[in-house]
């Protein structure tokens, strides 16, 4: 059973291939493989950009800090001048502090910078590389056009097509069929004109007998018709006046003619 059963996991991925295979338009195939980079180029984009804006909240961030160091050691020096070494101590602590925020801000930022100025490059490497698929796509697709409309040609005027191989089977079926249908309407003549088969569209009762009597009788309509057309003819022009005008002339004219 565990033979049978790869046997026929083989062919049903045979099949599905050569289904596949019959299936796939490589013009298609092509249009979502550069759509699927340029979706990927629109995410490293984003990712540059989060990037970015990440960035310059630090940025701000840093500024805010650098102004609010430099505001607390003012106060620390304006408290020394008042007299309040307690209130400048207050204001240096805060300043370093701040100090302490400042540096690790500036880590990230130095960090952030470094995965903007990647990403970026990524991006543009990543575009050039979607333009030029993009180049190459687009002659494929042009070539593969005109290939398949090449080879459509060419199954057209050599019969080969699926489409014009069966405009040529129906051609050839009907010439069959017509040519059948000739032999067998000349069969039927002969086998009438025998006597084998009977004219159905004649009256009933028809026989053998009635045939000979109507041929006689047809033959008897043409005797007739010859005598009609000979007694319309002039009289000079029928055979027998010739030969009395022979008679008359008599045996020496004819010697003397001769």
């Amino acid at each position: 059973m565990t033979s049978i059963a790869h046997r026929m996991a083989a062919l049903f991925r045979i099949k599905a291939n050569k289904a596949l295979d019959k299936a796939e338009d490589p013009r298609e195939v092509l249009d979502y493989s550069y759509t699927q980079q340029q979706e990927l180029l629109q995410k490293v984009r984003r990712g540059v950009a989060d990037v970015a804006t990440s960035r310059k909240r630090i940025d701000l961030q840093i500024n805010q800090l650098r102004q609010s160091g430099g505001k607390l050691e003012g106060q620390a020096q304006q408290a020394l001048a008042a007299g309040r070494e307690d209130l400048a101590r207050e204001a240096l602590s805060r300043r370093t502090a701040v100090a302490s925020q400042l540096t690790d801000l500036q880590t990230q930022q130095s960090t952030l910078q470094a995965e903007e100025e990647k990403l970026t490059l990524a991006s543009q490497r990543l575009q050039a590389k979607v333009d030029t698929f993009r180049i190459s796509k687009e002659t494929i697709k042009a070539r593969y056009t005109a290939a398949e409309a090449q080879t459509r040609i060419t199954e057209a005027v050599t019969g080969i097509g699926e489409e014009m191989g069966d405009v040529g089977l129906a051609m050839q079926r009907a010439e069959d069929k017509t040519e059948q249908l000739q032999a067998r309407a000349g069969a039927l003549d002969e086998l009438l004109a025998s006597g084998a088969l009977e004219d159905a569209t004649l009256p009933a009762g028809r026989d053998d007998i009635q045939a000979e009597l109507e041929r006689v009788t047809a033959g008897q309509d043409v005797d007739r018709e010859l005598a009609r057309m000979k007694a319309q003819l002039p009289a000079s022009a029928t055979p027998s006046a010739l030969e009395d005008k022979s008679a008359e002339r008599g045996p020496l004219d004819q010697e003397g003619t001769s």
